[in-house]
Parts: C-alpha cells; sequence; structure tokens
C-alpha cells in the first residue's frame, strides 16, 4: 500500500481508529462483557526474559482453542511496570495482571474470559496497603505520571504500522509537510521549550535552528540510540514500543533542518529494538512514508540503522559521529559543531531517543500545549529507569518538577524491605547521589545540578542503609575506567588512578592522606578532561566524598568489618556456605554450626546468597 497523498493518510488514519477503541483507559465494571476483547501482553526486553513470548503464543493457541473468536492477544511495548512483569492487560474490563506465568493461563481463560471473574491472585499488591488492585490507574505507581514520550508503549503494537497510525502516527509529519515551512518547525519546537534528553539539556529547536543554517548539499538527521548508563533502559524501551514515533520524529526533525537521510546510531546488544525499528522501517518504506516524494510532496527522506560496539564513550555526539564514520569512537574539540561539520564533514544534527520521541505530540498539540508541562526552565515531562533498593521498579514517565520523594516514595512503593533510604544516584555514571535532605527537589535541569548531580539521560539508582558508598563509588568508577575511549590523559590515566585509591581504602591500607589525594585528583580531572564524559567521571566521588565523609573516614582509619558471620542460632550445618565461598575461608561438619574465619573474608556474598536459612549476617 502506498500512501501517495494526504487524504490516503487521513482516510487510513480514520478507519484504523476502531483497532484501538478497545483499549480506553476508562475503568469499566469487572463483570464479563459482550463483544469483543483485546488482551495486550508486554512485548518489551524485560517481560522477554520472563517468558511473555512463550505468553503470547500460547494464550493464542488456547484462546482459539477454546472458541473465543472475538478476543485478540496484542503484543505491546513495555507498560512500564518492570518489576511486575510479565504483564497480562484485559480490555475493556482494564483487569491489570501481574507475574503471569504459563501455568497460569488456563485459569485467566477459564475464570475471567469465560466466567467473568477476575483472577484476584494474579492481581497487584500494593506493598504499602497490602491491597490487590485490579486497574492499573488505582496504583501509586502510575496516578502521578503523565505520559507523553511514552504514550503509545503498553497500548499498540510495535511491529504493526496501522496501529501506529489509528493512533495518531504520521499525523505530525502530514501536518508538517502541508502546512509548515522548516522555520515554521524550528520555531514551534523552540516555543515549546523541549530540551534534550540526551543529558546535556540543550534546546532543541536552537540545535535544528543551527543546522539548517549552516549550507550544505547533503545534511544528516541522527538519532543517538547508544544508551549506555548503568540501570538505564528507557530509550530501549522507547525503541521496542513505538518505533514509528522515533522515525516520525526524525523525518520531522530531517525536514526541519534539510536533511534527506536519517541514521539510527544503536548499540547491537539491543536486538529487539534493532528487530523492531528495521520491521518499521520496512513498513513505513511499503506505505509510501519514507523514501521518495513522501505523501506526494517533493520531501524525501528515508532511515538506516548503524550498529554501535556498546562503547559508552559514544553517547558523546562527536565520538558517536566518528564511530559512524568507521574509526575508532573518540570526542573531538569543538568548535566545529557537528551542526557545521559533522557526519563525512556534513552538518549534521544529533538527538537522544527520547528527544525524538516528543517531537510529534508538540507538532500536533502545539508548543503552548507542552508549555503547560513541567517548570520554567524545564518543559514537559522526563522518562526515569527506577532501580535498585524500591519496590516499585519500572519505566516512570513524569512532569518535569515532580520532587524525588515523590518517585520514591509515592510512584516507586517505598524502599525494599522497610529499610532506611540512604541515597539516590540520578545521572548514571556522570552523575552524583542525593541524601534524604534534598529528596524534595523538583527534577529540573537546573535543580539537580545545584546539588550536585544531573539529569543524565534518566537512570535512577535508589540505595537504602546497607549499601556502601565507597563501593558505589569505585562500581561506577570501574565503569567509567573501562569504558574510557583513552583519547585525553587525565581520563585514561586519571580515572584509573582514582580506581586504585578507592580499591586502596576499601582494602584499608589508605590514610587520611589517601583522601586528601583522591579529592584533589578528581577535581583535576573535572577541570581538563577533553568530554563530558570524563569531566564528569568524578561526580559519583565527590558527591558520595560530600556527602558521606565519615564513611571515608572509616576506610582510611581502617574501623571498617567487611567480613560476613554466621548466627549460630539459625546455622543447622547444612554446608551451603562453605561449598560457595570462594576463599574456603568458611569450617564446620554437616550438621553442626559453621564459622567464618574472618582473616580470609573477602566479603563477596557469596555464602549470603546460598544460605536457605537466614543464618549469614552481612557486615
Amino acid at each position: 500500500m502506498k500512501l501517495n497523498s494526504f487524504d490516503a493518510l487521513y482516510e487510513l488514519h480514520e478507519n484504523l481508529i476502531s483497532l484501538l477503541d478497545l483499549r480506553s483507559d476508562e475503568l469499566q465494571a469487572d463483570e464479563a462483557k459482550s463483544g469483543p476483547r483485546d488482551i495486550l501482553v508486554c512485548g518489551g526486553t524485560g517481560c522477554h526474559s520472563a517468558q511473555s513470548a512463550e505468553i503470547i503464543t500460547a494464550l493464542r493457541e488456547k484462546i482459539a482453542n477454546a472458541g473465543l473468536e472475538d478476543i485478540k492477544v496484542i503484543q505491546t511495548g513495555c507498560f512500564g511496570f518492570c518489576a511486575q512483569g510479565p504483564i497480562v492487560k484485559v480490555q475493556p474490563e482494564n483487569i491489570f495482571y501481574v507475574q503471569v506465568k504459563m501455568e497460569d493461563l488456563d485459569e485467566i481463560i477459564n475464570s475471567h474470559l469465560i466466567g467473568g471473574k477476575a483472577v484476584e491472585r494474579l492481581l497487584y499488591t500494593d506493598p504499602r496497603t497490602k491491597e490487590k488492585q485490579k486497574h492499573y490507574l488505582d496504583m501509586d505507581f502510575y496516578k502521578k505520571q503523565k505520559r507523553v514520550a511514552l504514550h503509545n508503549c503498553g497500548l499498540i503494537d510495535p511491529e504493526c504500522i496501522d496501529e501506529a497510525i489509528a493512533n495518531g502516527g504520521y499525523l505530525a509529519i502530514a501536518k508538517v509537510l502541508s502546512s509548515m515551512t522548516q522555520d515554521d518547525v524550528i520555531y514551534e519546537i523552540t516555543a515549546s521549550g523541549l530540551r534534550g534528553r540526551g543529558g546535556a539539556g540543550f534546546p532543541t529547536g536552537r540545535k535544528w535552528g543551527f543546522t539548517k543554517a549552516s549550507v550544505s548539499d547533503e545534511k544528516y538527521f541522527i538519532c543517538n540510540a547508544d544508551e549506555g548508563d548503568p540501570g538505564a533502559f528507557m530509550d530501549r524501551s522507547l525503541l521496542e514500543g513505538d518505533p514509528h514515533g522515533i522515525l516520525e520524529g526524525m523525518m520531522i526533525g530531517g525536514y526541519a533542518i534539510g536533511a534527506d537521510t536519517g541514521i539510527i546510531y544503536i548499540r547491537a546488544e539491543y536486538p529487539l529494538a534493532v528487530y523492531r525499528l528495521e520491521t518499521a522501517i520496512a513498513q513505513a518504506r511499503e506505505y509510501g512514508l519514507l523514501g521518495k516524494n513522501i505523501l506526494g510532496t517533493d520531501f524525501n527522506f528515508d532511515v538506516q540503522i548503524s550498529l554501535g560496539a556498546g562503547a559508552f564513550v559514544c553517547g558523546e555526539e562527536t565520538a558517536l559521529i566518528r564511530s559512524l564514520e568507521g574509526n575508532r569512537g573518540e570526542p573531538t574539540r569543538k568548535p566545529p559543531f557537528p551542526a557545521e561539520s559533522g557526519y563525512r564533514g556534513k552538518p549534521s544534527n544529533v538527538n537522544n531517543v527520547e528527544t525524538l520521541a516528543n517531537v510529534a505530540s508538540i507538532i500536533l498539540k502545539g508548543a503552548d500545549w507542552y508549555k503547560t508541562i513541567g517548570t520554567k526552565g524545564s518543559k514537559g515531562t522526563k522518562v526515569f529507569a527506577l532501580a535498585g533498593k524500591v519496590n516499585n521498579i519500572g519505566l516512570v514517565e513524569v512532569p518535569m518538577g515532580t520532587t524525588l520523594r515523590e518517585i520514591i516514595f509515592e510512584i516507586g512503593g517505598g524502599i525494599e524491605g522497610d529499610k532506611k533510604f540512604k541515597a539516590v544516584q540520578t545521572g548514571g555514571p556522570s552523575g552524583g547521589v542525593i541524601t534524604e535532605a534534598d529528596l524534595d527537589t523538583p527534577i529540573d535541569f537546573e535543580s539537580l545540578t545545584s546539588i550536585g548531580s544531573m539529569m543524565g539521560s534518566g537512570g535512577m539508582i535508589v540505595m537504602d542503609e546497607d549499601n556502601d558508598m565507597v563501593e558505589i563509588a569505585k562500581f561506577y568508577l570501574e565503569f567509567t575506567m573501562d569504558e574510557s575511549c583513552g583519547k585525553c590523559t587525565p581520563c585514561r590515566i586519571g580515572t584509573k588512578r582514582i580506581y586504585e585509591m578507592l580499591e586502596t581504602l576499601i582494602e584499608q591500607k589508605g590514610d587520611l592522606e589517601t583522601l586528601e589525594k583522591l579529592d584533589a585528583l578528581c577535581r583535576t580531572i573535572r577541570e581538563t578532561a577533553l568530554c563530558a564524559l570524563g569531566q564528569t567521571a568524578p561526580n559519583p566521588v565527590l558527591s558520595t566524598m560530600k556527602y558521606f565523609p565519615e564513611e571515608y573516614e572509616r576506610y582510611a582509619k581502617g574501623e571498617v568489618n567487611k567480613a560476613y558471620s554466621i548466627d549460630p542460632e539459625k546455622c543447622i550445618g547444612c554446608t551451603k556456605c562453605a561449598r560457595s565461598c570462594p576463599v574456603s575461608c568458611i569450617s564446620g561438619k554437616v550438621k553442626e554450626v559453621h564459622v567464618i574465619d574472618v582473616s580470609k573474608c573477602i566479603a563477596c556474598g557469596a555464602c549470603f546468597t546460598a544460605c536457605p536459612f537466614q543464618a549469614i549476617v552481612k557486615p
């Protein structure tokens, strides 16, 4: 099918709207309904790893065998509630089942689909009230969220272009091509206040304006999908759940700057996202929405995919461009900026996935609508990957200005195991920790920077009272040390020296002078590294030293007990701890209380994991 005109696209959209009629978020009665149903099953990577693909196949077979011809099983993108997957949602009743397993399917079909009675045991249990909740809009996890970038995730089948079009896909590019000039588009994006969601927060409209102003016979529009922060999965989920939305954002940006080629640079470790992008590109070409003379106009635009090798530094735009060109991924000095001389020496614009996911909605609904969301300096919403020691792990999209307390204790459901909150790391390895004193800080670019952290791409890792902050700093430094491209001395050698100092402290072989040297080296690297990734590498150390100096001092003074121990009241002598110990520091006979030699214990935690009786005591 070729959509050769605006009217053809609008007509197809109108004809397809009924595809999504059953998926309204309005709460319905729980009794069985006459008429059709849709069963939505999360098809994101997290749920795939928990057999959601097999669940989809099995549900379709079982429903067909039961003669339930009016029921469709739809694979969707990520619902966001990752810790509760696989998720199965039944519409129009809006019943939300969590942690569904293959053995649960017959009961869902017989009790709910045929009998009209929800399966209570598969409903979500609120971690605070302990009450079962049938409808996801009743859940604290969703109540304060506002989905703009994620609006299609969990709603449409990402491998079906018709579902994207039914929900408004490609209507924004139609509006652009039919009634807006390049300057009109840039003005609307600028007026909306949209800022880059990859970490730097640079105004998107200004960036597009710079690239449009560069005169060249060839320009490129690049999507940065090289998401490399530990614990981050925002862009991956967007690409898996709404690939057509990203393509449309690229098309609008390409039109605005005068580019006819789009490139998606994505890490090869995202196979499902790559597959869905390839599928979406092929479908868009088949419909004439990519290629020559799009929608009967003289606008030409096509998209290609380039696989990265997973280098963290290639999240930086100049390193990404060098990698695209087949060179080693290393940042280059600016100027010239990519808007002047980028890919193959031509003007190039680089935006990350989440930034592009906002573009079509802004064009369709207007800059004034978008400006009503967020704060004065940070408009719109932000997607976070909420992880760590929190009850509700998952993908969260909230208006800018939402506080950390709201995200962690309301959306996140509080700290796992009723432990005490200690800190939250935002901005990944480039950010810093935020303590309880700043939990009421509104989340926006300026506020996070003012308390020593940063927005980053959106990783948010929560830590509780058991987390050792020196160990946390060492974890991040090991990552940045390994991921350094090696081009500049401060990053290549400096991060290695920081890591060694942290190791010395943790082994309790340092002293207070070590802390002084560590602080001085961190500040030097921050001032002298070539690119932002190197300049921000010391942040986890500097912020943990600032907020938890006593932990560093205890290590420097050799006052930290790192050894595990065994509770003699709980130990039954099963020997599992001894068999798991990599340094053989646990002794004891079968059915007798075991003992750990603290002088040999390396505090790896293998015994703690292996013990089925909770007899191992953490240091």
